[in-house]
């Protein structure tokens, strides 16, 4: 597998900064949800990269879940992710068009809103 630079990368860097703030303490407290994201360079089902972002714990990590399964896994290419991620693209709106594939509870996936990512200032 070709270790391939992804834009979403430095989202989730940015993510561990955000959860440790009072901001992201707030997200886990009111979510508390574990989320795996699979992130595709150019196309769903190839060379995807998985991460988990559990607001349990509030950490994010690179690779497969370890505690069992993840409340809700979502699978994006890398620009599809991106546009969610910074509001540019509605959730519901990347789903109906399929840019973003849903596996476990909906009701754990609608709570997957851009509001749980850190503000970039230019990315």
């Amino acid at each position: 597998m070709a270790t391939t630079e992804l834009k979403s990368d430095n989202l989730f860097e940015m993510m561990k900064i955000h959860l440790a703030s009072d901001a992201g303490k707030e997200l886990i407290k009111n979510i508390g949800l574990v989320y795996q994201i699979i992130i595709a360079p150019k196309k769903i089902g190839f060379d995807e990269v998985s991460y988990i972002v559990d607001l349990k714990k509030g950490e994010v990590t690179k690779g497969k879940y370890e505690g069992g399964k993840p409340d809700a896994t979502f699978s994006f290419t890398d620009d599809d992710f991106i546009k969610v991620a910074t509001g540019k693209m509605n959730p519901q709106i990347a789903f109906m068009r399929g840019a973003m594939k849903i596996k476990g509870s909906l009701s754990a996936a609608q709570k997957f809103t851009p509001d749980i990512f850190p503000k970039p200032a230019k990315m």
